[in-house]
Formats: structure tokens, sequence, C-alpha cells
């Protein structure tokens, strides 16, 4: 049965072009939407095999929201139509990502043969794709080599100022330099992310709320994750604060383990706030490196989290506390942290703030920028502690891991 969404402004019409497709026994009008923007969010909902879509609507029209939908659902190919033939309203059509077009009035014959049609490429377009695709689970469009192993680790400090962001985009980066792995990062900090700055990306043109609205599957995942010219691919927090709204914690949760399964290291950035979405992501991870600092407050909030973390009954090798900005000068010492905290310190990163500030400001990472400075070296042993067995003790990947340079 092919699954057909109509969309038109006057339901006159809509009804019209349901009862011309009544009689095709293999074909079923699921739904119809009046809007541009009514058709996005029903697109998503009933997932068609084929939508049929007027041009011409007040508000958000067809072109507008064909390019949106057929970015976000590339598996429901679109037939545009109007009541102009003219080849500049045919051009904005495919160039929107629509595949076919009528001109109104066209017969229900006409009708139900463009649809089937329609749905008979897609479906051989499909096998194509697969054919050409490498066997196995993870798949996807980042590059690297897969070695089985697929870890969320989850970067969080209890008290914001920590450079958590700062040390989570730069270990994203250095797995993936490290390993050779596929590597994804996500801004979990729905209200006030800055993954995109510090990437030099802007959420307003695709974030994660681009596929609020339906189940998060592979397709629509991969038309909201943005490839960065490094390597990474990243999946960036909503535009504006209030759409934090829309994103619930069982939806990021499920964001999150689909990307699992098509990466060999998931690092989500998560916000100081220990909320619902916090510990959606952290019962996901297989660690949670924890970011303190040489500072009182930190480290109380630190030992707070901990206790928690024994109350959610986390394995404690789960957890790698970290410390950001060293600096003995402070007046605190490292020994000084783990009697406080009762837990021994898994890492320490250098303070150099002139050159954090720095890359934030260019929009260019660190390790980018500076890979042999002491702040990368830091970073970059974080991320080799983390991945463990996929990268040997000298630093190139092991044979049977992620980076085997030929």
């Amino acid at each position: 049965m092919i699954k057909v969404l109509i969309v038109d402004d006057i339901p006159e019409t809509r009804d019209h072009l349901a009862r011309l497709l009544s009689m095709e026994q293999e074909i079923d009008v699921a739904g119809g939407a009046g809007s541009g923007e009514e058709a996005i969010r029903m697109a998503m909902e009933l997932r068609p095999d084929v939508i049929v879509m007027d041009i011409n609507m007040p508000g958000m029209d067809g072109v507008a929201a064909a390019e949106i939908i057929s970015q976000r659902l590339p598996t429901s190919p679109i037939v545009m139509m109007s009541v102009h033939g003219e080849a500049e309203q045919l051009k904005r059509s495919l160039s929107a990502g629509a595949r076919e077009f009528l001109v109104k009035p066209f017969s229900a014959d006409e009708f139900a043969t463009t649809i089937r049609n329609l749905h008979q490429r897609e479906l051989v377009r499909r096998e194509q794709l697969a054919a050409t695709l490498p066997a196995g689970p993870a798949v996807d469009s980042g590059t690297g080599e897969d070695n089985g192993e697929h870890q969320v680790l989850a970067v969080f400090s209890p008290k914001g100022g920590a450079g958590r962001t700062t040390i989570a985009t730069n270990l994203a980066l250095a797995l993936h330099r490290e390993t050779g792995g596929r590597v994804a990062l996500i801004d979990a900090n729905l209200q006030f992310g800055d993954v995109g700055v510090l990437l030099n990306l802007n959420p307003k043109n695709r974030s994660m709320l681009d596929a609020v609205g339906g189940e998060p599957d592979a397709d629509i995942i991969n038309s909201v994750v943005v490839d960065h010219s490094t390597g990474i691919r990243v999946l960036l927090a909503p535009p504006s604060p209030e759409g934090a709204d829309l994103v619930t914690p069982a939806y990021l949760r499920k964001m999150v383990d689909h990307l699992r399964s098509t990466h060999n290291y998931v690092v989500v950035d998560l916000p100081s706030a220990l909320n619902d979405h916090s510990l959606a992501v952290m019962d996901a991870a297989d660690q949670i490196v924890v970011l303190t600092a040489l500072e009182i407050t930190t480290i109380k909030n630190v030992r707070l989290f901990l206790e928690v973390a024994d109350q959610l009954e986390y394995d404690r090798t789960k957890i790698r506390l970290v410390v950001n900005r060293s600096d003995a000068s402070q007046g605190i010492r490292i020994g000084d942290v783990e009697a406080s905290i009762r837990r021994s310190i898994d890492g320490t990163i250098v303070s150099d703030g002139r050159l954090a500030v720095l890359a934030v400001n260019r929009g260019v990472p660190f390790v980018v920028s500076h890979p042999e400075g002491a702040l990368s070296r830091d970073v970059t042993k974080l991320a080799r502690t983390l991945a463990g067995d996929a990268v040997a003790a000298d630093g190139k990947a092991n044979k049977r891991g992620l980076f085997a340079r030929r």
C-alpha cells in the first residue's frame, strides 16, 4: 500500500484529490494538510510514501515546505502541483527537492500513475543505495573505520565555568584524530549551547530542534547532524532557549542511542544542571567525564554529585574525574581535591586561558590550531585514556582498532 499525504490550503481541493485516488486499491490517502507548516509536522508523524503538495499556499508555500521535508525525510518523495506550468515554477520545485510536477487540472489516471511511478523509483533508489553501503550495523556518512566499539562519553561539571564545552569539543576532535573512528558531538546544553560557537557553526541552519516532530530514526538524525570540516559530526542544541522545551529527555536519549549505533564515540556536552536531560544521558553513557577545578565551590559541588552518583548506583569506574585548569598557584593542590572528594583524580588539564579564549573567539578549537601545545597534549592524553584499547601505548592505533595506518 502506498501511503500518500495531500497538502493544499483549500479543503475542497484536498477532498477532490482524495476522491481521485479513492478507487486505487494500492494507494491510501493517509492525511491532508492545509499549510506548509502543517505539512512538515504531518510528514514527520505519518512518514508517507509520497507527498502531493500545492506550490501556492499562504504563509510557508509549497517550495519552502518541500525543501525542509526533503532534507528531514528524504525517503518521502514529493509531487508538486500548480495551476501554472511555467519553467520557473518547475525549476523552483525541483531545486527544493520535488521529484515530479503536475499542472492542474489533471485526470485521476494521470494522478495515480504519477504516484505509483514515483514510489517505484524511490524503492529502486533505496535498493541501489543499500547495495553501495558496506555490510554491518555501523553505517553512516562519517569517515573512519569501525572496530565494533561504540561508546557514549558524557562531559559534565556540577558548576558552570569549569570549561566543560571547551573540553568536550576538543575531546571529540582529539578522539577522531587519535583513533580515526567515527565521532559525533552532541550539544545537550539545550537552552544555552555553545558548541556551535566553538566550531563556527550556526544552529539556525540546522539543529536537533529540526528533528522534533517525528520518531528520531536514522534518516531524520542524518538530516540534522552537521558534518564539520574536521571530520567529526555535530548535533547542535536549539538556536533559542525556548526550543529546549520541545526536546524531551526521552527524545534526547533516543538521539544519543541512534548516534551510538553509527559512531565509535559520541561525546555529549551536558549542562551544569543535574536535570532529567542530564540524567537521561548519564544513564546511557559508558563513561562520565566530571570536570572540576582547583576552586573550593566547584570541589564541593563535585563531592555532592558523587554522592548522587552513588545513590543512582553508577559504577565507580564509569566516572572519570578530571581537574581542568590545574594550576597549583591557586593555593589548592591535587592531593587536597582527592582528600576532599575521597576519590583519585584520573587526569589533569593545564591552565592556558589565553589560548582557550583565542580558540573560542576564532571558532577554531585549540587541538586544531595548536596541536603541539600543552593544552592540546593534555586533552589528547585524556582522549587516549578514554579510548583505551583503540589506541596503543605509543599513541598509534591498536591494529585491531580504528586508526590502523597503512
